[in-house]
């Protein structure tokens, strides 16, 4: 186990050189760069002589290569260069980010699972009767409203309307999370209660769960011993790559609710043409990911004993 975990830790090393390469090089191709997006609000005009001579403070004026393996030289080295814009040092902003957003994703995956877990099971349950149609189709309608129009209703009625939740910030304490929150768990709670209705179904039609009932067993001993379990690991799946992409930072739901997290701070950063911020949040991208994956394989072998015999263990 400890030799598979080194391995999956390694393949971060190719990937993040990959996707830093392929990131550094879409961001040569945009039309323009830092240095215009920091002057084109100036209030006075810019000469392009005062523009090239910022660029070579930068480094902006050396070829692409140059630029990316004098960035990642620095990385290796625990250096990630500091912000085109505010000058800090990126590392240090990027981590500061990092607790709104954990915060975040923490709020909408325990109201998640509360919510899509206990009505995908009643849905399975209760198959072809009229709660299960009452669920898919509240599930469809919140799977098809997207994110942003559903930050606005929800904005419109609880903030603007009944003033109970702030617009937008994290200035007010618990308050402030529930929009966001709320927006977040609507789209992922209407996504894996359809899953998680297709999983036990799907598990109730195997043939361990026919041979049990033909030996007398309880059907409700079958589903909570074994259905249930069963599909618990594929619902596990599901969660943690959601977690993955909640710590990645949900961009949209992020800027509307002007929530300070990795999500905003891309955006802030793409739009200024801030390379290394986004580099950084590149690199974050890439870890959570492998990492997710890495913890949801290793927990796979821990809660299913087929898995280890499969490895040879």
């Amino acid at each position: 186990m400890k030799k598979y975990i080194g391995l999956r830790l390694l393949q971060l090393i190719p990937i993040i050189i990959g996707i830093t390469f392929v990131s550094f090089g879409l961001m040569q191709t945009a039309a323009g760069d830092a240095v215009d997006a920091i002057y084109d609000n100036a209030s006075s005009g810019v000469t392009e002589q005062v523009k090239a001579e910022k660029r070579v403070e930068l480094g902006l004026d050396k070829p692409f290569l140059i630029q990316y393996g004098s960035w990642l030289k620095g990385v290796a080295s625990g250096d990630m260069g500091s912000s085109y814009i505010s000058h800090k040092p990126v590392f240090e902003t990027f981590i500061s980010k990092l607790p709104a957003t954990i915060y975040l994703t923490i709020t909408s995956m325990v109201l998640t699972i509360f919510i899509s877990i206990p009505l995908g099971i009643l849905a399975a349950v209760k198959r072809n009767q009229f709660i299960d149609y009452f669920i898919r189709m509240i599930s469809f309608i919140g799977n098809s409203m997207p994110g942003f129009f559903v930050s606005l209703l929800l904005i419109y009625f609880f903030a603007l309307k009944l003033n109970i939740f702030p617009v937008m910030g994290s200035n007010e304490g618990w308050k402030s999370i529930v929009l966001p929150t709320v927006t977040l768990t609507i789209a992922m709670s209407s996504k894996y209660i359809r899953q998680i209705r297709a999983t036990i179904l799907e598990e109730v039609n195997k043939d361990y769960v026919i041979g049990a009932r033909a030996r007398g067993i309880k059907e409700s001993v079958i589903f909570y011993a074994s259905v249930l379990k069963t599909a618990m690991i594929n619902i596990f799946t599901l969660l943690a790559l959601s977690i993955g992409s909640l710590l990645g930072g949900t961009v949209i739901i992020e800027t509307i609710f002007m929530w300070d997290g990795v999500g905003k701070l891309a955006v802030d950063s793409i739009k200024m043409r801030d390379y290394p911020m986004i580099e950084a949040y590149v690199i974050w991208m890439a870890v959570i990911y492998v990492v997710v994956n890495l913890i949801t394989d290793v927990l796979y072998n821990y809660l299913d004993p087929r898995i280890r015999i499969l490895e040879g263990e």
